[in-house]
Parts: structure tokens; C-alpha cells; sequence
């Protein structure tokens, strides 16, 4: 007959294996994107940064002062016409392009905005670089915004000060995961890990998918926080808002979970670092946002992160000439391959040629 401590004993170790299995089952099933010491990596597949590569501060600064910063007058449009245009568009749906990353996407009776950037600067404080367009509007004259988009927290997509003085803080933020805490004095904020999904309204679901990047804000919160692409299914039609991303396999798995996509917007700004380095793993070039588009098995494409900062080497309008002048290549057609003016305001019908 087993007596008491004996028994406590047994009982003891039958939890601790039980517990031990837990856990071992528990790490077997978390994501590929989750390391364990708490932060995030890339897709299976992904390119990796060569050790090679090294960015100098001070080559960057001397090699961007050579760049022709003439801004072209046609590639923003007029104030006047950016407010006009809002007023014509205000019972469609609609695109906008306010700059950067920063587009208004209008759905039915809701409102999206992307990666709102209105300060002068990319950076903390008074660093990083300035911009060389202003934004289409000003943060007080954005029109009523009910859902907040954030893809990852580089200072010029995660902008604090624009966080801080955005006028609907009403408005539902979806962001990926461990972004929240940015986000105090906003009523709706959910955090989204890759592949999860949340339903908006009726006629609106919003999925955040695996993105090419990284995340940094300091020196000490590398890849602490996830980055990512956000998918918008609105009816029968389908968007996909990228992150910053580089190129990478996991756009091919994406497309044939998730296309054909209706129209991407994909990054085609920031790409070359020659002389320090030929280009950047975590930026496409407008040829490989045209290959990831074809992955996505996209209908069209629409080219963002361009003609607002100088955060790379190549010249300023060298993206969207590069981005059209290869469009037939990746099998679009070259008004399939959409570059808007700073400013823009399209319909969607028009946009995507449909009733």
C-alpha cells in the first residue's frame, strides 16, 4: 500500500511531466514568425541581410547631397483641388494619396486611413529626414477616419506626432502585434498577429498577412514588435496595403491562399544604397514590387512609398518611371501599373474598371 508522502511524490511528478509536455507542445506550435526570447523574424524563406552590408551615416549624408531634389510641378496636386475632389468623391469609393505611405481609403460608409505621417521630419524629434512634399492635407482637414491602419513602427510609418494630435481617436486601429502600447488614448485598439482577421462591418474584413521587414525604434527594440501587410476584403473585391516590404517566397503561398487580389499597393521607393551597398533586402525595387504583385496574382498595382522622403540613394522620380517602363514585363499592362500624383483622389470603380 503506497503511503501519503509517497503518493504526494507520484502525484508530483505526473504533474511536472504533464506540465513539461504542456510546454513542449505549447513552443512545437508557435509560429515560425515567434523566437523565443519574445521578438519576431521573417517568413520561412526570406532573404537574409549579408553581413557584408554596412550602412555609413556619414557616406549616406555626403551621397544625398548629391541628389537633384527638383520636385516636378505635376506631381502634386493642387490644395485647392485635393479639397474639391473630396467634396466629388464623397459618396464613392474612393483612393487618396496624402504622401509617403499615407493614403485615405474610402469603402462604403467607412473610412480608412493608412500609416498617417503629417510631421515635417521621419524620425524622433527634429531628426531623420525632412520631407520634400508636403502632405496633400493637413491633419485637421482629413476628412472623418474610422479605421486606423499601422503596419509596422519605423518613423516614417509610425509617426508619433500625428498619433498624438489625430483628430478621431474614435477610430478602430489595427496594427500588428506589441504596437498597442502607442495607442493609450484611443478607444479601439486591437493587436493582430499574421493571418488574423477582424470584421469591420458587414461588408468590411481586414486580415494582417507576413510582410519582408523588421522593426526598430531605439537601439534596444529590434524586431520587438511584428510588421505587416494588411489585406482588406470589401464585398467581392480585394486589397492589399503592403508594409514596407522586400521581396520574398512567402508572396507566391500568399497569392494562392488569397488571390487573385484586385489591386496591391506595394512599396517601389527606397531601394538603392550604392555605393555603400547595391540595394536594400527589406524595400522593393519597382521591378520586384511588380514580381510580388504578380505573386499576389494581382489585377493591378498601385505604387506607394515614393516622392516624399530621401531615404535612399536612387534619384527621386527614378520609382515610378522604372516601376511603368517594366510593367509589360510582369504581365500588366502599363495603366495597370498605377502611380498617383500626391494629391490624387481616383474612384475605385475607375480604378479597378467595374460597375
Amino acid at each position: 500500500m503506497v503511503n501519503g508522502k509517497k503518493l504526494i511524490k507520484i502525484l508530483c511528478f505526473l504533474i511536472g511531466i504533464t506540465s513539461y509536455n504542456s510546454i513542449g507542445l505549447a513552443m512545437e506550435k508557435k509560429p515560425y514568425h515567434h523566437l523565443p526570447d519574445g521578438t519576431f523574424r521573417n517568413p520561412e524563406g526570406s532573404p537574409v541581410r549579408s553581413d557584408k552590408v554596412k550602412f555609413s551615416y556619414r557616406q549616406f549624408s555626403q551621397e544625398k547631397k548629391k541628389i537633384d531634389m527638383t520636385v516636378p510641378k505635376e506631381h502634386v496636386v493642387d490644395k485647392d483641388k485635393v479639397r474639391a475632389d473630396l467634396e466629388k468623391f464623397k459618396n464613392d469609393d474612393y483612393i487618396a494619396w496624402i504622401g509617403h505611405a499615407t493614403f485615405l481609403i474610402k469603402l462604403g460608409d467607412t473610412t480608412i486611413i493608412t500609416d498617417p505621417v503629417f510631421s515635417k521630419n521621419a524620425g524622433p524629434l527634429i531628426f531623420g529626414p525632412d520631407r520634400f512634399t508636403e502632405p496633400a492635407l493637413k491633419l485637421n482637414e482629413i476628412p472623418k477616419t474610422d479605421v486606423f491602419l499601422l503596419t509596422h513602427n519605423h518613423y516614417d510609418h509610425q509617426d508619433m506626432s500625428t498619433i498624438r494630435k489625430f483628430p478621431y481617436k474614435d477610430s478602430k486601429v489595427l496594427l500588428p502585434l506589441k504596437l498597442g502600447k502607442y495607442f493609450k488614448r484611443y478607444k479601439d485598439v486591437n493587436e493582430m498577429d499574421w493571418y488574423e482577421s477582424i470584421k469591420v462591418n458587414n461588408d468590411l474584413k481586414i486580415t494582417l498577412l507576413p510582410a519582408v521587414h523588421w522593426s526598430k525604434r531605439s537601439l534596444t527594440d529590434t524586431n520587438k514588435t511584428l510588421w505587416g501587410n494588411f489585406l482588406i476584403e470589401y464585398k467581392n473585391k480585394k486589397i492589399l496595403f503592403a508594409c514596407d516590404t522586400g521581396f520574398g517566397s512567402i508572396y507566391k503561398d500568399l497569392g494562392e491562399k488569397y488571390g487573385p487580389i484586385d489591386l496591391s499597393m506595394i512599396n517601389i521607393g527606397a531601394y538603392d544604397f550604392r555605393p555603400m551597398f547595391e540595394k536594400s533586402i527589406y524595400h522593393t525595387t519597382p521591378e520586384e514590387a511588380l514580381q510580388i504583385a504578380q505573386d499576389l496574382k494581382s489585377k493591378k498595382v498601385l505604387g506607394t512609398h515614393w516622392g516624399t522622403f530621401v531615404l535612399s540613394l536612387e534619384p527621386i522620380m527614378e520609382p515610378p518611371i522604372r516601376f511603368k517602363a517594366s510593367a509589360e514585363k510582369y504581365g500588366f499592362k502599363k495603366d495597370d501599373a498605377i502611380v498617383f500624383k500626391i494629391g490624387e483622389i481616383n474612384s475605385l470603380k475607375k480604378l479597378l474598371n467595374y460597375n
